[in-house]
């Protein structure tokens, strides 16, 4: 069994407003194994952003136990703190200096070792642009450069909230690359994000979240499985392929000119099906479970996201 580098058990946090209050986690139970990149998800509410600064000491939980690296936490946050990284709120660069003379104060306060800022700028890709002033940074080189501030301590863990958020489709490739080769270096990545293909593409594990409370854990492809959800079919008649398919008890649904069929374990089957009146296949393409569909399933919220408040 792996290490488990963040547990939770009936964690709880409850914030008053005058006479009401609010239970922004209620009785979260988590485990994050070492290694690998482990995803962090929940609607907005869900308590995902509340969890994180919890771990972190940012705020103090109402009941419950936390552990880091099987240490009890919020006490004893100062024995495990030098291990652990983190991107949780924006850290404040000066907008004049350069991104190495930037990390070198943030070096200086935390105690980093000699090389530290040498090695988290060739972590992070930012060797060759680390004397351009941060004021001309893109969007992605500043939250390289938020990243390479969090491993100036060379963490075990590294815990980053909506990495993405804000960038275009170039800087999410190059942070989602980035993850995945911090990940396979053998830190161990809590990655919260809601663009949920993005996830699904770097996530060894993840952990989804929902009112506060555990809803699913595990490797993405456990959780997944392997069975085929649907089958997109392309026919010459599919008017007159989707009646037939309805009528041997499947659900079918118009794709524009093609046909999702639910409800089948073998799509070959369907092949044979149709062409035994006549009608036959040109294109069939099995689709398979997304983490999207998933979470979409399990938090039965179509307009479902990762919370983003700090009291969420």
């Amino acid at each position: 069994m792996s290490e488990l580098v963040i547990e939770t058990s009936d964690l709880r946090k409850v914030y008053r407003s005058g006479l009401r209050r609010h239970a922004a986690l209620d009785g979260l139970d988590l485990a994050v194994p070492a290694g690998g990149v482990h995803g962090f998800l929940g609607p907005n509410g869900s308590g995902k952003t509340t969890t994180l600064r919890l771990l972190l000491g940012l705020a103090r939980p109402t009941s419950g136990q936390m552990r880091l690296f099987g240490t009890d936490v919020p006490a004893g946050l100062p024995d495990v703190l030098g291990r652990v990284g983190a991107v949780v709120e924006a850290p404040h660069f000066v907008p004049t200096l350069s991104g190495r003379k930037n990390l070198g104060l943030l070096a200086r306060t935390v105690g980093a070792p000699r090389g530290a800022v040498e090695a988290a700028l060739d972590q992070v890709g930012l060797e060759r642009r680390d004397r351009t002033s941060y004021a001309a940074y893109s969007g992605g080189m500043r939250q390289r450069l938020a990243i390479a501030s969090a491993l100036l301590k060379d963490p075990d863990l590294l815990i980053l909230d909506e990495p993405t958020n804000g960038l275009d489709p170039a800087g999410i490739s190059s942070i989602r690359d980035l993850v995945r080769t911090l990940g396979d270096s053998g830190v161990t990545v809590l990655l919260s994000s809601h663009i949920l293909a993005e996830v699904q593409q770097v996530c060894h594990s993840v952990s989804i979240v929902g009112r506060g409370r555990l809803l699913a854990s595990g490797p993405v492809q456990d959780l997944l499985g392997d069975a085929v959800s649907r089958t997109r079919l392309v026919v010459a008649d599919p008017r007159g392929a989707q009646h037939f398919l309805e009528t041997a008890g499947h659900t079918v649904t118009r794709d524009g000119a093609a046909l999702l069929v639910e409800g089948h374990g073998d799509p070959a089957r369907l092949t044979r099906l149709l062409a035994e009146r006549g009608l036959f296949v040109s294109e069939l393409t099995e689709v398979r479970p997304t983490l999207e569909s998933f979470f979409l399933g399990l938090t039965g919220r179509r307009d479902a996201r990762p919370d983003q408040g700090a009291a969420s």
